[in-house]
């Protein structure tokens, strides 16, 4: 459920603006669930394609991607240039949140349009199957474990009623002959006994350098069959969405793409002395610097951002594959693409690594969508992933099924100034967090707190939670009463997360 309303004193962050008053409305539930007439003639409308609706989609996921290490996003390091091509004619999402903290919550949310409870749901794939679409999914789609899954070709948490077809890409992982590192206990050797795998718990930081092309790697072949079944299914309508495993650990690849990256000039995320100081225990992840050993080993720290690099590059090579493949089959013009991750990652920010916390470099994610005929541009409008079920269900001109938390996109791919919600929230175990347009707040299952200027401080190194100022503690409270009001409006229980004052 999504907020139409603008939050001024929120948003413009000063004492006193607008006498304190708070301007909320709820959207209709009618723009939630939009006749199949009424869908064509938006889609018309908004996206100006003199169609009645998209015929395709192809969904594209990456995992344990975060936005900021992609040239599209800005970073200036990164080689990415199928995604940065497909962004330039695309709208392209600034400010996309997940909604789950980890591959299984993220994906189960998003494939359901649900932030909980998606037992029994209908899912984004049956959705579309059940409307006549050829519905496959090839590689991970929902929860598989990697590396175990991969290894084994399984289908992990798979929902079969998704697709009409399905298709496992299995690998060596971290058992691909070649240089293997395991960087925090600083073991480099070419053995194949003893590796990290499945399981196993120094597994994240494993890396796996070869000689050779690529074609083994489960992304390849990811992308060979997704463009197998294009050409099988070009003239039916088709939902394919298309599952990569990288940069998900373990980062393995040919050693080209980690010569794109020379690990000495890798540059470290900025620190600032005593930073978890001001954080609550509940932020403070379990993997972290002097946890997990890698402190030890800042030269290896750099080691482990050019292997994320050189995975998340050979992914977008494979990207650039079936990109290419889908314009010289000549679908482009009737194919609504959306490219995106589960969730993003954390890579020494904070002394942090991995996933499965509520700061900014594991909630924001990227998120481009192309929409034949659609607008290209670049919003900084406040979207979820549970959006993206409305969004396609809307733009093929079908019903959406009831009970959905998203709030479909059209307004946004006609024009990137527009607004569909007010806040984006992302939602873990030991708590949930609340992004709006200027701030940051997360509530812990403890009741503690924390509060963010993103404007000022996007890095989160000061809580302002904690703040004895008159403006800090005045602000803290308005926002304490808008996340309640967002998560009742959500369905979740904001009783559970006690407030600390």
């Amino acid at each position: 459920m999504a907020f139409a309303g603008e939050w001024q004193v929120l948003q413009q962050g000063r004492r006193g603006s607008s006498k304190g008053q708070l301007k909320i409305t709820t959207m209709p539930e009618t723009m939630r669930s939009i006749p199949p007439v009424l869908c064509t003639l938006l889609t018309t409308v908004m996206l100006s394609t003199g169609q009645a609706a998209i015929k395709n989609v192809l969904f594209l996921i990456s995992d344990d991607l975060k936005a900021s290490v992609l040239g599209c996003y800005g970073d200036q390091v990164a080689k990415t240039p199928n995604i940065d091509k497909l962004a330039r004619n695309a709208m392209v999402f600034e400010r996309a949140y997940c909604q789950g903290m980890a591959c299984g919550p993220s994906r189960t949310s998003f494939m359901h349009s649900r932030y909980h409870g998606a037992q029994g749901r209908m899912n984004l794939g049956q959705h579309f199957r059940e409307n006549g679409f050829y519905s496959a999914r090839v590689g991970k789609i929902y929860h598989m474990r990697v590396p175990g899954d991969i290894i084994a070709g399984t289908d992990g948490l798979d929902i079969a009623s998704s697709w009409t077809e399905k298709f496992n890409s299995p690998g060596q992982e971290a058992h691909t002959p070649g240089d293997y590192a395991c960087l925090n206990l600083d073991i480099f050797t070419r053995e194949l006994k003893g590796r990290q795998s499945t399981r196993m718990p120094h597994r994240m930081f494993v890396s796996v350098s070869y000689e050779g092309d690529g074609s083994d790697q489960p992304d390849h072949k990811t992308a060979r069959k997704t463009i197998e079944l294009l050409r099988k299914h070009r003239d039916k309508r088709f939902f394919l969405a298309a599952g990569f495993v990288r940069p998900h650990y373990p980062m393995v690849q040919p050693r080209q793409y980690f010569d794109l990256y020379p690990w000495k000039k890798m540059l470290l995320p900025k620190s600032v002395p005593n930073d978890l100081d001001d954080m609550p225990k509940l932020a403070i992840t379990r993997s972290r610097s002097a946890l997990n050993g890698i402190d030890k080993f800042p030269d290896n720290q750099k080691r482990m951002w050019s292997a994320y690099y050189a995975s998340v590059t050979f992914m977008d090579e494979q990207v650039g594959l079936i990109l290419d493949e889908l314009d010289r089959l000549g679908l482009r013009d009737q194919t609504a693409i959306v490219f995106t991750s589960d969730h993003g990652y954390h890579l020494g920010e904070h002394t942090f690594w991995q996933k499965s916390n509520l700061h900014e470099e594991v909630t924001r994610v990227p998120l481009i969508v192309s929409m034949p005929g659609g607008r290209a541009g670049r919003s900084k409008s406040l979207v979820e992933l549970v959006d993206i079920f409305p969004t396609l269900s809307a733009a093929a001109g079908l019903k959406a099924p009831g009970g959905l938390h998203g709030t479909s996109l059209l307004p946004i791919l006609s024009d990137p100034a527009a607004k569909v919600r007010d806040s984006a929230l992302s939602i873990h175990g030991s708590g949930v967090s609340m992004r709006i347009a200027r701030w940051t707040y997360t509530r812990y299952k403890d009741g503690s707190e924390e509060l963010y200027d993103m404007e000022k401080d996007p890095g989160q190194f000061g809580n302002l939670a904690l703040s004895k100022k008159d403006e800090h503690v005045a602000l803290l409270k308005k926002v304490r009463v808008l996340f309640n009001k967002r998560l009742t409006a959500a369905g979740l229980k904001p009783g559970k997360l006690r407030n600390s004052r």
